[in-house]
């Protein structure tokens, strides 16, 4: 049985054989597209558990599919750059890749990172699996209820938030100690149609810090991670 599917997303015919040939040859069921409709056309038929994508795409790049993915479904996503291509690697990873590998590379690397990503992968599904198991999380000084979709504060009484914080503070709950990107959380929240370098993000946390933290100035529950995005930090005990 195959351990597990990867789909391989690459205009070079040479590359997608040697890939499909050496990946099968290590026991994963491997399919390979040439471009963003042949990828979109694998997904139809079955959604694989890990997605080597190409940046250096004809027509529909990359980086734009692997937005596209990261909105649709939940799959690990490796990017494939160019030597020198640090912007595209750091682009990948603020729209959701998880891992990126960059051109001309060991086939051995490239297992190794498949078996990170599935790792983490099988990791975050868990996470996500006991979160939805408990309905109440409890952040900064308030309890968030994920069942109600409402926020109680320390006396108990209910604190006022739009669906947007709601959308947020479940963001951060799902994904304790991980540092979210604002295009990330755009993501998370569905909300590209704001631009991740807007200061939307900002304000709602802002105004949230102000619901949820003891000292808004001073943030403990959501912390700014400077250049990276935030983090929600869970209180201890």
């Amino acid at each position: 049985m195959a351990s597990a599917t990867v789909l391989v997303v690459d205009d070079d015919a040479d590359v997608r054989r040697m890939l499909v040939e050496y990946l099968s040859a290590h026991d994963y069921r491997v399919e390979a597209a040439a471009n963003g409709a042949e990828m979109r056309a694998q997904l139809a038929r079955g959604v694989p558990d890990v997605v080597l994508l190409d940046v250096g795409l004809p027509g529909e790049d990359g980086l734009s599919l692997a937005r596209w993915l990261r909105e649709r479904h939940a799959v690990g996503i490796i990017m494939v750059t160019a030597a020198d291509g640090v912007v595209d690697r750091v682009v990948g990873l603020e729209v959701g890749a998880d891992d990126y590998i960059a051109k001309p590379f060991d086939p051995r690397e490239l297992r190794a990172r498949l078996k990170s990503v599935l790792r983490r992968s099988k990791g975050e599904g868990a996470a996500a699996t006991a979160t939805a198991a408990r309905s109440r999380v409890r952040i900064g000084r308030c309890v968030l209820d994920l069942d109600s979709r409402q926020l109680f504060g320390p006396d108990g009484a209910d604190v006022a938030i739009t669906a947007m914080e709601f959308d947020l503070l479940k963001a951060f709950a799902d994904n304790p100690n991980r540092v979210l990107s604002r295009d990330r959380l755009l993501t998370l929240t569905r909300n590209r149609e704001w631009e991740p370098f807007d200061r939307s993000i900002d304000i709602r946390i802002a105004r949230l810090r102000r619901k949820i933290e003891a000292d808004p100035d001073n943030p403990l529950a959501i912390r700014t991670v400077r250049g990276a995005g935030y983090m929600f930090v869970p209180p201890v005990g």
